[in-house]
């Protein structure tokens, strides 16, 4: 007999701020509706709203940890936490593209449909604790960044000879190459799921782990394999590493980076980031971090996954030396942050344990997501029209007659290279200290030279704003109210993330508590 599951048995509540997000993305689409063309605005305060309201519901629940949907979703600091990075992404992102979809002829209101399409997705995936779930929460968060990247088609009204013709056929080019690559890796990611079913005999991560546990024990049944395991997990990293962009699955993001629009290459720089490495730290970390071959001391796939971030960080950074687009720059940059944080994830299979992983993964993509928009946000506000105005050297001489917007480029170049008193340097704290914890002192070397190297194209940026004047410098047409908004906002959270990260942590965990003080 069929007998439905109680409301207490699922806790919908766990999963409440990512509910929010899924349905109000809905009802979102109904209301653009009858929101006029001139005034789409309308629709982005709209979604503004709510986030605002999954904002409210994820303090709320914040020290409330538990499991959900029989165990597919779990409920935990790190599930809170890295819902307010997503949340924030989608905000600041939505503030940066309101004046730049007017600019560049593409303001239609499905656009901030799609952000919180793809935000409900990076939070299903941040809570969840089944390999079934990852996958559809990762398509959910994968087919609107599709989307988006080819968003700036060209319309029926642009001639061929015109330069909004040519940044449109870019557009789409990126869109198609993200599509079919990102298809390509789900693939991977369906297989290697099946792959580790067939190993453990279960989907659900803790099961999963209780697996491996039985193997670590020397008391392996036929019905637990640990060569489907070590090849699952194989296939898993593939398939999350493609979406994280890590070698040798980056070959994407230059190209897709530089032809979709800029907001949405800003937004899709980070929130896929937060969304696969999420589950990819839950899969290695929670999972498979005892998955041991041959009584070694640590797991077999740690050694695969240290060489991977040593390779990303030393490719990232060094072809980013010879970029010469902005965009392109930054997209080389990413890469070679995710391999920084692959580090700390590489540490989960020594002694070190999987919340002290998750915090680092945590800090240190709250640190990228304000610095990276930030940095994105400066190169919306020089961008011209028909997308030029990227290149390094249409930043010579913002100082002069954008002081300020230069100020705070420079301040978000110095957070990416890692210098002290700024969030990227505190998000690198953490990766390099879980590193070290493990005993994994060759890719924490590799990771400081690196840090090292990366400062000249950082730097490069500065120098071109502050020290050259050949030319005159940009005028920033696109720095209007909305953008300059999101940009202070980023500045500030990332002075906040180096000068108090405890408060960044400490903080929304305080709030429920002072609730019932304030008589709510």
């Amino acid at each position: 007999m069929f007998v439905l599951p109680t409301l207490a048995e699922l806790n919908l509540v766990a999963v409440l701020p990512a509910t929010i997000v899924a349905v109000g993305m809905c009802l979102l689409l109904l209301l653009d509706l009858w929101v006029p063309a001139e005034r789409k605005v309308v629709t982005a305060w709209y979604a503004i709203g709510i986030l605002a309201l999954a904002f409210v519901a994820n303090i709320l629940i914040y020290n409330r940890p538990g499991e959900a949907m029989f165990g597919m979703f779990v409920a935990d600091t790190t599930t809170a936490f890295l819902n307010l990075v997503v949340l924030l992404t989608a905000f600041i992102s939505i503030l940066l593209s309101v004046d730049y979809l007017k600019r560049a002829k593409m303001e239609k209101g499905e656009f901030y449909s799609l952000v919180l399409f793809s935000a409900s997705g990076a939070m299903f995936m941040v809570s969840a604790n089944d390999l079934v779930l990852i996958f559809i929460a990762l398509e959910l968060l994968s087919i609107p960044l599709y989307v988006m990247a080819a968003f700036r088609y060209p319309t029926r009204d642009v001639q061929p000879s015109s330069p909004l013709y040519h940044v449109g056929i870019r557009s789409e080019e990126s869109g198609m190459k993200y599509f079919i690559l990102g298809a390509f890796a789900s693939a991977f990611l369906v297989y290697g799921s099946a792959l580790i079913y067939g190993g453990s005999g279960s989907t659900n991560l803790n099961r999963i782990f209780e697996a491996v546990s039985i193997l670590l024990q020397g008391e392996a049944t036929q019905a637990i394999s640990p060569l489907l395991l070590l090849m699952g997990a194989s296939l898993l990293l593939v398939g999350l590493g493609f979406k994280v962009a890590v070698f040798p699955f980056h070959m994407w993001t230059p190209d897709v980076y530089e032809g979709a629009p800029t907001n949405v290459t800003a937004y899709m720089s980070v929130v896929a980031k937060v969304g696969g490495f999420a589950a990819l730290a839950r899969v290695m970390a929670s999972a498979l971090p005892v998955l041991v071959v041959g009584g070694a001391q640590t797991a077999a796939w740690q050694l695969g996954i240290s060489l991977i971030a040593g390779l990303t960080m030393v490719l990232g950074n060094f072809v980013a030396l010879s970029q010469t687009n902005i965009k392109r720059m930054l997209a080389y940059s990413s890469i070679a942050h995710a391999g920084y944080i692959l580090m700390a994830i590489a540490a989960a299979g020594s002694s070190v344990n999987a919340e002290s992983t998750l915090n680092a993964v945590s800090m240190y993509l709250m640190a990228y997501m304000f610095t990276n928009l930030g940095a994105f946000a400066v190169s919306i506000a020089i961008e011209k029209v028909d997308g030029t105005g990227t290149n390094l050297n249409d930043l010579v001489g913002l100082y002069r007659t954008q002081p300020q917007l230069a100020l705070l480029m420079a301040w978000f170049m110095l957070s990416l290279t890692g210098i002290p008193l700024t969030g990227g340097f505190i998000g690198k704290y953490f990766v390099f200290s879980a590193a070290v914890q493990a005993e994994l002192y060759p890719l924490a070397i590799v990771g400081v030279l690196t840090s090292v190297a990366s400062a000249f194209y950082y730097m490069r940026v500065v120098i071109n704003m502050f020290l050259r004047d050949d030319q005159p410098g940009d005028p920033a047409e696109g720095a209007t109210p909305y953008l300059m908004s999101a940009v202070y906002l980023s500045a500030v959270g990332v002075l906040v993330m180096g000068v108090f990260p405890t408060l960044a942590t400490n903080l929304f965990p305080m709030i429920p508590a002072l609730i019932p003080l304030l008589g709510f």
